[in-house]
Formats: C-alpha cells, sequence, structure tokens
C-alpha cells in the first residue's frame, strides 16, 4: 500500500497493466484491451456462423416482434405530440405550410458529428469466401529448404491455385454487413443485458459463441494466443443487469475456456465511478439496448438504488426511423434492421450524425443508402426532418416501443441474487478442503453446483418509467440528504448515448423538475465525463485492476476449475472498497 501511494501512475501502467486484460461485455459491444491501453477495442457483440439449414433464418437470437399492437402505436403518437408540444413543433399529423420547399429552419446539413462517427459511410458487403491455398512444401522441406520469411510472404498471398470455401464463423462488425443471400445466421449472445438464452438460442451456443467472439478478439485484436493465456490476467467489468449465474457463466468461460491465469469481477457503475476519478456519483449507463442507473458512495455500489431500463441507443434509432416514414421524408427503399443488420448500422450512424435536442424545428439533408441482397449499397439523398424527437424518447419510453424486441425470457434462471446484495447474514456450507485462509464466503465454483444453496428472491425489475423519474427514484432511494444532495450534483452520464448533444441540459432539467416539492433539493449537475462516455467503465476496471493485482478478490484458474472457491469479505464479488481511496487518488492525479 505504501508503494500505491508513492508510485506515479504510468509507473503501475507500464509495470502492472502489460498483462491485465480488461473485458467489459455489453449487449451490442464488447470492449477489450490491455490495462496499458489508452483505450480498448470496441467491437459488435455478435457472430455469424456458416448453416446449411433450409429454409434459412437470418438472425437466430431475437424473438422478433415486429407489429406494433394498435395500443402501442396510440401510445407511441401520443408521446410524440407530448414531446412536439415541449420542442415547439408540429404536432405528428399537423400539416406544415410549405414543407416540401425547404422554408423550414434547418439544422447544421453537416449534422452533429461526434469524434470517431463516419457520416454517410457507405458498407461493403463482407466476403464470406475463404480461400486456402495449396500445400507449396512439405513438412521435411519447411525444416531444411525453405526459409520461414518466405513461407510467410506464401501463406499471405492470393494463391491462383487455391480455391474458394465458407469462412465458418465471422465476427464483429463484418458479421452485421453479410448479405441476406448468404448461407449465415447471426446470432447475439447478450441481448438487452442478459445472456441471450431461450428456446430458439440453447445455452449451450450461447457460451460456444461468447467464448468463439472472445478468444478471435484475444487472438486477431490483441495477439494473444490460447498457448500464452497462462501469463495473464483478466478483469471482468461486469453489467449491473447481469444476474449471480450469469457472472459465474462469464467467469467460467474466462478462466476454463479461454484459460486466463486468474480473474476478478468489477461491477460496470463502479468502475465508471473509478474511471473518472470519482467516489461518489449517480452513474447512468445509456448503451444501445439497456439504460442501467445505480448510485456509488465512497467507493462502494448502493444496491437499493439500481434502476434498469429496457431501452437505449439502438430504439432511438428504430424511432428515427419511424418518425422519418411517418412525415414521409425516408426513402421508399426496404429497410429492416431487424433481419438486416446492415440497416442499423446506417441507422446508428443518421442517429449519432444528425439527432441532437434542442427547441425548434431541427432539420436536415443526409444520404440515406439501401442495401438490398447482395447489391451494392444505392445512395438516395433526402430531408430528414424531426430530428430532435427520437433522443427525446428516453424521457418518455413509449416513444420507442422497446417491446419490439422484448429481453430474453428468465426461465432459465433458478438463483435471481444479486450481486450487489451482502450476504454475511447467510450461512454458507464451508468445504471440508478448505484451508483456513479462505475464510467463508459465496461459493461460485462450477463443481460445487449439485449442492449449491438457492435463494428464491425477487428478479432484477425493469422498471418502465422514462430516465429523469428513474434518476430521481434512484438517488432519493439513498434516504439522507446530505447523500441526495451530493448524487444531485453528480450524475455522470456514460455510454454511447451520453454523446448525444443537449442530453445534458435536458437531464439536469427533467431530473430537477422530476424532484418531489417536499424535498429541500434545488440544484442538479450533470458532470462532464473526463474519459470517453463510451468505455469509461472498461477505463475503470483497468484503474481498479492495476491498484488491486495482489488482493484477494481474485480467482485462480485452477481453484475455479477443481475445488470451487469461496471468496471472503462477506460480500459475493468484492467491490474492492478498499483501494477506493488509492484509486481516487490515482485518477486525479
Amino acid at each position: 500500500m505504501d508503494y500505491l501511494k508513492t508510485a506515479i501512475p504510468s509507473q503501475l501502467i507500464s509495470e502492472r497493466g502489460s498483462n491485465l486484460v480488461v473485458i467489459n461485455p455489453g449487449s451490442a459491444n464488447i470492449r477489450v484491451g490491455l490495462a496499458q491501453q489508452d483505450a480498448p477495442f470496441i467491437v459488435p457483440h455478435c457472430i455469424a456462423r456458416y448453416t446449411s439449414q433450409v429454409p434459412k433464418r437470418n438472425v437466430q437470437d431475437q424473438m422478433l416482434n415486429s407489429q406494433v399492437t394498435t395500443a402501442q402505436h396510440m401510445e407511441r403518437e401520443k408521446a410524440y405530440d407530448i414531446i412536439a408540444s415541449l420542442l415547439k413543433i408540429p404536432f405528428l399529423d399537423e400539416e406544415v405550410p410549405n414543407s416540401g420547399s425547404f422554408q423550414r429552419k434547418m439544422g447544421r446539413v453537416d449534422g452533429y458529428n461526434p469524434q470517431n462517427v463516419r457520416k454517410d459511410s457507405v458498407f461493403a458487403w463482407t466476403d464470406v469466401n475463404e480461400k486456402q491455398s495449396s500445400t507449396l512444401v512439405t513438412d521435411s522441406s519447411k525444416d531444411k529448404d525453405v526459409p520461414s520469411t518466405s513461407l510467410d510472404q506464401h501463406e499471405g498471398m492470393d494463391m491462383d491455385l487455391g480455391e474458394h470455401k465458407y469462412r465458418r464463423f465471422i465476427c464483429g462488425e463484418e458479421a452485421l454487413k453479410i448479405s441476406p443471400t448468404e448461407p449465415y445466421c447471426l446470432c447475439r449472445p447478450i441481448r438487452r443485458g442478459h445472456l441471450n438464452i431461450s428456446q430458439d438460442y440453447p445455452m449451450q451456443q450461447v457460451y460456444e459463441d461468447l467464448h468463439t467472439i472472445w478468444d478471435w478478439i484475444l487472438v486477431e485484436k490483441l495477439h494473444i494466443p490460447q498457448s500464452e493465456r497462462n501469463m495473464y490476467s483478466a478483469i471482468l467489468v461486469v453489467p449491473e443487469t447481469f444476474d449471480n449465474r450469469e457472472i459465474k457463466e462469464v467467469l467460467s468461460i474466462v478462466l476454463r475456456d479461454l484459460q486466463f491465469s486468474s480473474a476478478v469481477v468489477h461491477q460496470e457503475g463502479l468502475a465508471a465511478a473509478f474511471g473518472n476519478g470519482l467516489s461518489t456519483a449517480c452513474i447512468v449507463n445509456m448503451g444501445a439496448q439497456v439504460t442501467s442507473v445505480i448510485c456509488i458512495e465512497d467507493g462502494v455500489a448502493l444496491p437499493n438504488t439500481e434502476k434498469t431500463l429496457p431501452f437505449g441507443g439502438e430504439d432511438i434509432s428504430r424511432c428515427l426511423l419511424w418518425t422519418q416514414r411517418h412525415h414521409q421524408t425516408w426513402p421508399q427503399v426496404r429497410t429492416d434492421m431487424l433481419t438486416k443488420p446492415i440497416d442499423m448500422l446506417m441507422l446508428n450512424e443518421l442517429k449519432e450524425s444528425y439527432c441532437y435536442i434542442q427547441e425548434g424545428e431541427v432539420d436536415a439533408v443526409a444520404v440515406v443508402h439501401s442495401y438490398e441482397d447482395g447489391m451494392p449499397a444505392a445512395s438516395h439523398r433526402t430531408r430528414l426532418t424531426a430530428l430532435n424527437v427520437p433522443p427525446m424518447g428516453l424521457f418518455y419510453p413509449m416513444l420507442l416501443v422497446p417491446d419490439v424486441c422484448p429481453p430474453p425470457p428468465r426461465s432459465w434462471f433458478n438463483d435471481y441474487e444479486d450481486m450487489l446484495e451482502e450476504t454475511w447474514h447467510v450461512d454458507y456450507p464451508r468445504r471440508p478442503d478448505m484451508a483456513d485462509g479462505l475464510y467463508p464466503g459465496f461459493n461460485i465454483g462450477l463443481p460445487m453446483w449439485d449442492s449449491y444453496p438457492i435463494f428464491q428472491t425477487k428478479p432484477k425489475k425493469e422498471e418502465k418509467v422514462g430516465l429523469a423519474e428513474a434518476i430521481t427514484s434512484s438517488i432519493l432511494s439513498t434516504g439522507r440528504i446530505d447523500l441526495k444532495r451530493k448524487l444531485f450534483c453528480t450524475i455522470q452520464l456514460i455510454g454511447g448515448v451520453a454523446l448525444t448533444e443537449g442530453l445534458i441540459p435536458a437531464v439536469e432539467d427533467r431530473v430537477l423538475h422530476a424532484i418531489p416539492s417536499n424535498e429541500a433539493i434545488d440544484t442538479v449537475e450533470v458532470l462532464q465525463s473526463r474519459t470517453h462516455p463510451t468505455f469509461v467503465s472498461w477505463k475503470g476496471g483497468a484503474i481498479l485492476g492495476i491498484l488491486d493485482i495482489s488482493r484477494d478478490a481474485w480467482i485462480h484458474r485452477m481453484d475455479w476449475i477443481h475445488n470451487g472457491i469461496h471468496v471472503g469479505s462477506g460480500r459475493k464479488y468484492k467491490d474492492s472498497y478498499y483501494v477506493q481511496a488509492q484509486a481516487t487518488c490515482y485518477i486525479n492525479s
């Protein structure tokens, strides 16, 4: 500890970060990188596998309900008109004079363009063929006659003697850009914040897909083959939405299948606080499919403050399409982001480039691309309208109709225990072979599942409220007036949606108005993120891992596989609050 107080951050990173891999899985994207990196690789969390099934399914994992009910349609139109009144724009079915002659107040033609967003990008279909080069040399000649350098050159060449065959699987963004005519089925192992297990997507396949995607990233992006992983440890930064069993499953993938030497689990919200150098904050994580709220006090997550909202950035993109189709500004093309993932990529870019929150009519000229089966993209220049409406669905979620793509069914889980709950009041059986140095805690090892105690508690509930109400409810549930005042002034927006222009003042204003009048609170402040909002949880996990590398929260591979492990300190998955002071000092230095 004395060393931690005196070491400078760069020294700690260079010494300890080179063999720590930080894995932050999300529903739509996964963030993976070495702790010493400034930023992780952000990869779409999906895999497309070759299939000979007839008839072929383009997307296996979603229990899609593309039919919006009449009641949902009416609620959506009502929500639109409420937002239109607030933004001072015409109602949904209101005629606008000269609407076709570009007399409206135009938004910036270049739109709002966050960093690293490719505006109006044209995607190309993925080449699904794998070229097999013919064998050029024998095994004996490899050793005797042909230098290894020339072998490498031959392996990289596009040999005329080779023959085409389909790639067995394709991961990441390439998987989203496969033509529907190709014999591939897309799977997303995590959806709406949970392992995507259902009758249509069996448990074992979900595990296999997670393992394959993560292994591919480690080899292709980080260049860490399986033979070298015993020299690395993994920091697993898990979403608050994960149930106890889901955490155990991904830990098994990391330790048993990917073969890391050891691993530690940290919570996404807690890691985000440390990633921004905060010990107390209200963390609002707005991802692609789920929005979660949780409060952190003095480096410890408060379990009773957790709120989960079943919508995110992809729902805003779907709402953008619905809005344009209603106003008849969308080209007459077949855009279907549920069964044609390349369309979702396009819609996400349009949303990130052009949608922002402000009063008044916000229009923009944009280029929309259509992707017909196997054909090159066609471009359509069009005027998009009401671009400030879709992001307002965060506050009026009926506009987003999240049930179009519902969360996975939860019947698979028998133990709904929350990783945030305190458990020292529960007596757990102690293994006869457990050493005195390991005091009783929670058993999370695979071989012990047959005797694993199951406690039927309530599953995590998703809130059917807007963002402002969820933040207000979360903070008010802390009870103490001094803590409530502090949390209302330390709200932290993270995730890709947090980059939406105009969102911060909108959150501040709506949260302030959502606070009951009998509460003695008159100030709400959203803090600017010191780390890029899309990977601040990953960065916080890296910091916690570097500082906490020698402590007892780490789980070693062979202990996990053969014996099960008892994690001590009275918490199921240790919060690393023993190092919170050093972590805060570290990030601020």
